[in-house]
């Protein structure tokens, strides 16, 4: 990977070579977390916008040149990435916007936006020839490890809170994951991941900890300017719970700048949970990741809750580098969006997803966003990810007996 310059701490900028260090930096313990540096003198000299509108690989690996893996390295035959960017012209009327469009992550394997770091983390773990991999997770990653896991037959253990949805649980089992369901909080889940990898010497996806699940997420950072004709928007809502997704928005877009694919910066604005929002709270403060304290978390968007958001570091930075924000929704903000973003695009999410948009609503009548922005909405997770949380948006549909006569008299009711 001669396009990779190294690794560099998040807390104190140490700097290491890609292969002194496995996941993060040895002064923080598991808290250092690290990013990837490249050299994109390199990369531009053999990589460009032309040779990319030549590639027909249309998944996340048209970027290769732009990921931390082997040139030569296979990557899992399942179709990652290259999902829709849909204007959004109606959504963006009831906000007041001329220009919306919605990034809709539902259409890749798992039904979520955590299928792109899983890509890259089953490549990473065959690389170096690991035996099993694991991850901890609220559903989706672990859902997306074990679709990822097993389209190329590596034996996958995951660890989620006995509370993840069922739908969830679903995935993993049917996918052949072997599942332990933790009596505790996502953070107890991810605790216990930390101590069994290092004790089995199993490859580990968990977020943050592992430095290169943020480069998978950036690929859709890459899409959207590409779906965009390379004129990036001018701002973009990222739901958050660990981080690590915003985070990696935040790092696609600096490729790309760096790259001078593109020629500004958008403003990221990072979306929690009321519930579950320290990452709002530290960012009001201006404290930095690293003097953050956990808090415990209640939502009913389950993929962003977390008590201490592993990836602090990198998301607190996405906001604070691009004059973005933090801001926080309500559970009945949060689930009140759900209906409004399917009757106005057709696109189904689910809680964690239409925080994102509920972040926007919540923005916009603040007059945070400029009515001339274009704005991008990530919507992260299908709606059929936690379909319990779907019917509490909607009134019960009447019954009727199969003749005209009850049709005609339930429609005069509803």
């Amino acid at each position: 990977m001669d396009h990779v310059k190294g690794l560099k701490c998040t807390v104190c900028g140490a700097e290491y070579g890609i292969d002194e260090i496995a996941y993060v930096c040895p002064k923080h313990g598991y808290d250092g977390v690290v990013d990837v540096c490249y050299d994109y003198e390199r990369i531009k000299a053999r990589f460009s916008r032309e040779s990319l509108a030549e590639n027909r690989d249309f998944t996340i690996w048209r970027y290769k040149p732009l990921l931390p893996v082997e040139p030569a390295s296979p990557v899992p035959p399942l179709r990652v990435g290259w999902t829709p960017l849909y204007p959004a012209p109606r959504l963006a009327e009831q906000v007041g916007l001329r220009h919306l469009w919605i990034k809709d992550d539902g259409p890749n394997p798992t039904a979520s936006f955590k299928d792109r770091a899983s890509a890259v983390a089953v490549v990473k773990a065959r690389e170096v020839g690991a035996e099993i991999i694991t991850t901890a997770s609220t559903g989706n990653a672990a859902a997306a490890l074990a679709g990822l896991a097993a389209s190329v037959g590596l034996p996958a253990v995951i660890f989620v809170p006995k509370t993840a949805p069922p739908a969830k649980i679903a995935q993993h089992l049917v996918y052949g994951a072997r599942v332990m369901l933790v009596d505790g909080t996502y953070d107890d889940a991810f605790e216990l991941t930390l101590k069994v990898a290092e004790a089995f010497g199993w490859y580990n996806r968990n977020t943050a900890y592992n430095p290169y699940m943020s480069e998978g997420k950036k690929t859709a950072a890459y899409e959207v300017c590409e779906q965009l004709a390379w004129q990036a928007p001018d701002r973009v809502f990222v739901p958050v719970g660990d981080g690590c997704i915003i985070g990696g928005i935040y790092k696609g877009f600096r490729d790309l700048l760096a790259m001078g694919w593109i020629d500004h910066m958008p403003k990221i604005m990072g979306v929690q949970a009321a519930g579950s929002s320290p990452l709002v709270d530290a960012f009001e403060r201006g404290i930095p990741g690293w003097e953050m304290s956990p808090v415990e978390a209640h939502t009913v968007a389950d993929s962003i809750s977390a008590g201490l958001p592993r990836d602090r570091n990198k998301a607190l930075a996405a906001a604070r580098e691009t004059q973005g924000a933090f801001l926080s929704v309500t559970d009945e903000e949060i689930l009140a969006a759900i209906p409004v973003i399917a009757r106005n695009t057709g696109v189904f999410s689910e809680p964690a997803a239409a925080a994102a948009y509920a972040g926007l609503v919540k923005a916009s009548a603040s007059g945070l966003v400029d009515p001339e922005e274009r704005v991008v909405v990530f919507l992260t997770g299908s709606g059929l990810k936690d379909i319990t949380s779907a019917m509490k948006t909607v009134p019960e549909p009447p019954v009727v007996a199969p003749d005209l006569d009850a049709v005609k008299a339930a429609l005069a009711a509803l």
